[in-house]
């Protein structure tokens, strides 16, 4: 007889019975914490902690300001599961393997997933340092990670995305910002591989097609979980000002830590109440 299969069924099963041995920590809530955003997890009340070394099957983030650990705790009293540090596409990870941890946070029980990005804007009503929460997104990845036999166990064939960003939990972000005079808009994101940042003709490009930010992660992950029907939320910072086109600067990794550090605050302030909104009222 042949080799059995390893499927990404599988994978998943030896990535959960290892945490699952590590710690019993039940929560519905998930949170990534994207570049320059991993502060948030010092508010978070730690239960345990895994190294994303540790765990079978996932990669290990190679980019600057992410932790690559796996965080069990509480925030704000509410019970969550954090990744500090997430994968990209052009970190030379296959999109299957970009995503696995998505996989791994749902089957821990995570249901309604809080996203955070820095991204570059392309919409001139948006300024540096801006929260925008993302309703719509662009993928102009060469790569989709539902690409490949699909395991019914896991989610449909084509999965739908007309409400791939959930509409309550973008209301009721609106209603939190306004009750603390937060600065936010709601935006499309476009999704590119990276990791060189874009160039004039792209940034013009972006606009004409109808987005508002740009950037080089977070639409994987959402394809992901909503193709195991996640609830999910993106706020994004802008990072740097890329539009109109006589208005762009050379911008480095350090500036974009920089400008994210300062919203940090504010975002912190969102996503712990939208933590304790209920979605089901």
């Amino acid at each position: 007889m042949g080799k059995k299969e390893h499927t990404l069924f599988d994978q998943i099963q030896e990535a959960l019975a290892f945490i699952r041995a590590e710690t019993a920590w039940e929560a519905t809530a998930g949170i990534i914490l994207g570049t320059g955003l991993g502060d948030l997890a010092n508010q978070i009340e730690v239960h345990h902690e895994i190294d994303y070394a540790q765990i079978p099957h996932f990669p290990i983030s190679t980019v600057q300001s992410h932790a690559s650990k796996l965080i069990f705790g509480t925030l704000d009293a509410v019970p969550i599961i954090a990744m500090a540090g997430r994968f990209h596409y052009y970190e030379g990870y296959s999109m299957k393997e970009v995503t696995f941890p998505i996989r791994v946070l749902q089957a821990l029980g995570i249901q309604r997933l809080f996203i955070s990005n820095v991204a570059g804007s392309v919409n001139p009503n948006y300024s540096v340092g801006d929260l925008i929460f993302i309703t719509d997104h662009i993928n102009l990845h060469p790569e989709n990670p539902l690409r490949g036999t699909n395991d019914e166990r896991l989610g449909p064939r084509f999965p739908d995305m007309l409400h791939a960003y959930n509409p309550q939990l973008i209301a009721a972000a609106q209603q939190i910002a306004k009750d603390h005079q937060i600065q936010t808009h709601t935006g499309v994101y476009t999704a590119l591989a990276g990791p060189n940042l874009e160039t004039p003709a792209e940034y013009r490009f972006v606009h004409r097609i109808g987005g508002d930010l740009i950037g080089m992660s977070t639409v994987p992950e959402v394809l992901v979980a909503r193709h195991m029907n996640m609830d999910v939320m993106v706020i994004s910072v802008v990072s740097n000002q890329c539009f109109p086109i006589e208005s762009i600067q050379p911008t480095t990794v350090e500036d974009v830590i920089k400008v994210a550090k300062v919203a940090e605050p504010k975002l912190t302030l969102l996503v712990k109440s939208l933590l304790k909104f209920d979605l089901n009222h």
